[in-house]
Parts: C-alpha cells; sequence; structure tokens
C-alpha cells in the first residue's frame, strides 16, 4: 500500500511560517528598542507638551497653554534663527567638502587604508571633539590664535565672539562628520558605470563637463538621502554648544536644543521644553517631507535612462 505524500503547497507554507517566525525573532530586539526607547517617549512628550510638569508634582492638563507661549517667546524665536543659521552653514561647507572628497577617491585612489583615515574623525565623540577644538582655539593660549599670530594676523576669538561663535561650531562639527558624509557618497559613485565617463572621454567631453553631466544627475538620490540625514542631525547640535560656548556670548549660539535642554532640566519646566521639541519635530518632518520631494529621492535618473 501506497503511502500518501503531502502536497508540495504545504510544506512550501510551513517554510513560509518558519522563515516568518525567525525574521520576527531577529526583528524582535529592535522592535522593542524602537518601541521602548522611540516610540513611548515621543507619544509621552506629546502628551506632556499639553501640561504644566516639572517631577515634582504630577503633570497638570493645560492645553494649548505652552504652545501660546512658545509663540511669545523671543528667546524660542531667537534660538530657531541661530539654529537655522547654524545648519545652513554646516550643511553648505560639510556637502561641498564631501562631495570633493569623494571624487578624488573615486578618481585618485581606493585604498581601503585611506577610507579608515577620512573616516577617523567620525570616531571621535562629540563631547571630546569639542573640548579638543576648545583648546586649539582659545584666545590667550590656543595654538589655533598663536598660528594666526605666527601668520602676522590678529587673534580671534573664535568662541567667545558672536560673529564667529556659530561659524566656528560649524566648521568643528563639520571636521567631525565630514568623512562620514563623503563615505556615503563615494558608495553612490561606485553606482555609476564606468562606460559612461568612458563615452564621455571619447566624445571628448572634460572631467568638469562629466562631473555636471554625468556625476551630479546619477548621484542625485545618494545626496538626497545624505542632506535629509545632515540637515536632521544638524538641527539637533547639542553637545558642541553645551561643552564650548554654553549658549554664549548673549544667547548668539544658543540653539534649540540648548534651550530645550535649559528649559527642561535647569529651570524644570518639562511640558514647555516638550512642546518646543514637538515643535522641533513637526518642523524637521516638514523639511524632510520637502526635501524627499524637491529631490525627487525615490527616483533615479541612471534607472531612467536604462
Amino acid at each position: 500500500m501506497a503511502t500518501p505524500t503531502r502536497p508540495a503547497t504545504t510544506g512550501t507554507a510551513e517554510r513560509a511560517r518558519d522563515d516568518t517566525r525567525l525574521a520576527l525573532l531577529f526583528i524582535l530586539p529592535a522592535l522593542i528598542g524602537f518601541l521602548v526607547f522611540l516610540l513611548w517617549p515621543t507619544l509621552r512628550g506629546i502628551y506632556l507638551s499639553f501640561t504644566k510638569f516639572n517631577l515634582l508634582t504630577p503633570a497638570r492638563w493645560t492645553g494649548l497653554d505652552n504652545y501660546v507661549r512658545m509663540a511669545q517667546d523671543p528667546v524660542f524665536w531667537n534660538a530657531l534663527g541661530v539654529t537655522v543659521y547654524y545648519v545652513v552653514v554646516n550643511i553648505a561647507v560639510q556637502t561641498a567638502l564631501a562631495l570633493v572628497i569623494a571624487v578624488l577617491m573615486q578618481r585618485l585612489t581606493r585604498r581601503t587604508w585611506l577610507r579608515g583615515m577620512v573616516l577617523t574623525p567620525y570616531l571621535v565623540s562629540n563631547v571630546v571633539a569639542a573640548l579638543v577644538f576648545l583648546w586649539i582655539l582659545d584666545y590667550q593660549l590656543g595654538i589655533g590664535n598663536k598660528v594666526l599670530e605666527l601668520a602676522g594676523l590678529d587673534r580671534i576669538a573664535f568662541l567667545s565672539d558672536s560673529a564667529w561663535v556659530i561659524p566656528t561650531i560649524a566648521l568643528i562639527n563639520v571636521w567631525r562628520h565630514v568623512g562620514y558624509t563623503a563615505l556615503l557618497i563615494f558608495a553612490g559613485l561606485q553606482t555609476i558605470p564606468a562606460t559612461l565617463y568612458e563615452a564621455g572621454r571619447m566624445d571628448g567631453a572634460s572631467e568638469l563637463r562629466m562631473f555636471r553631466s554625468i556625476t551630479l544627475p546619477l548621484l542625485r538620490p545618494v545626496m538626497a538621502v545624505v542632506l535629509i540625514i545632515s540637515v536632521v542631525g544638524s538641527f539637533q547640535v547639542f553637545d558642541t554648544v553645551a561643552i564650548a560656548t554654553r549658549g554664549g556670548p548673549v544667547d548668539s549660539s544658543r540653539v534649540l536644543q540648548y534651550y530645550i535642554y535649559e528649559a527642561a532640566f535647569n529651570r524644570f519646566q518639562f511640558g514647555y521644553a516638550s512642546a518646543m521639541s514637538v515643535a522641533l519635530l513637526v518642523v524637521l518632518m516638514i523639511i524632510t517631507f520637502v526635501q524627499y520631494r524637491l529631490t525627487r529621492a525615490g527616483s533615479s535618473d541612471l534607472a531612467a535612462g536604462g
């Protein structure tokens, strides 16, 4: 008597269920982390933004009072303006330098040790970088001002002059992040077929023309992602300001994240700090959406051309 065999579809369904269970098992730690450390704090913060809360007494519902206060708070608007100024300087310099470094690595050398050197500053924490540059740029004892004196130039109060403080903070963070950004762009350059450059050379195109007509258009999706990541990260600058300037001089470096920190942990106004955090979240969501649409990050000219 022949032994009945199970249909092939039954075995396939069982394998699919096993794969699903295994996938869920691998995803579970990250999912727990997302729920505990991201989703729950976000929802809690949104709730607290409608309350008066100082850690010592239960949160008391106040409706839109915190948002009305925020709209009338000149320090908040100054902090937002300072943050936008920092973001513009940081993104402009960082993106331009990273693009140049990535193209040079692509055209001149692809050695692994060179990529490691480029990435090295990114491995330094923001706090350590701020402390090191605080010493280097010190007006009296800093080696940076010593070099300026040897060159016959006047000393510059990089971190205590309102005209210099934000560009200086931006350049400190550019030094730390430009290598990471360059490697992201370098990875995007690897996806551009070399045959396109060969065809350009055969047609007599210069390097600059090929950069404008081939590299930049085909690099657009990667550049869009890099810009979104960089802008979101720049709006959340905190460590360098907290270590190097503490918002000074005269609020000229009081970025929004530092003002939120002061409201929450110096004045224990957690409801108001939560309202400003929610406002920052909304601003970042809008900026990300606009960037995504304007840069057409979801499409590629290479795929369209193929």
